[in-house]
């Protein structure tokens, strides 16, 4: 690799980092685990990198990097998603912390998803990207996307009950939800 190359990718890298390890730690829900995922896409947008070219194309290949690899890490470890902790965790809390409450059951929410069906509704919904892209960034079709975008929406609703106002709105899961 030329120190030109070099160079743009340590660029792209450092401009992109934050935005990633949102998206890892979103996915992972850890954000040690986030930062090895961001660190091994990174290895392998910098082997590809002279044939990415355009830093457009490399955010893609990162965020499929992150989405592939953050799937095969659950599928191989057998994730169950707990965690050891020393406290238990509170009931419900009082006062502003209401709004930390909320949050952090929609948190719970999220990760008790399966990790597709996570994956696909950080893309679309937290990284705001189009149900194309997000396809691309999970190496499948379109349709995939909404289906597992309406499955975990639809779980999430499920579970948070009265909430609804705190999830996104899509005309064709709502369909799907109220039936």
């Amino acid at each position: 690799m030329s120190t030109r190359d070099r160079a743009a990718f340590a660029e792209f890298a450092a401009a992109r980092a934050r935005s990633l390890h949102r998206a890892a730690y979103l996915m992972v829900g850890d954000p040690q685990l986030a930062q090895d995922l961001v660190q091994e896409a990174l290895t392998k947008t910098y082997v590809a990198w002279p044939r990415l070219r355009d830093p457009h194309n490399a955010e893609a290949y990162c965020r499929k990097a992150i989405t592939t690899t953050a799937i095969s890490w659950f599928r191989r470890k057998g994730w169950n998603n707990e965690r050891p902790t020393e406290t238990l965790p509170e009931g419900a809390l009082a006062g502003h912390d209401g709004g930390v409450a909320q949050r952090d059951e929609i948190w719970r929410a999220l990760q008790s998803l399966p990790p597709r069906q996570r994956a696909a509704l950080v893309l679309r919904y937290f990284d705001d990207l189009t149900e194309a892209q997000t396809a691309d960034a999970m190496g499948c079709a379109v349709g995939t996307v909404k289906s597992q975008v309406s499955a975990g929406l639809a779980k999430l609703r499920t579970r948070l009950g009265d909430d609804l106002e705190l999830l996104p709105h899509d005309d064709s899961t709502e369909e799907m939800v109220t039936r």
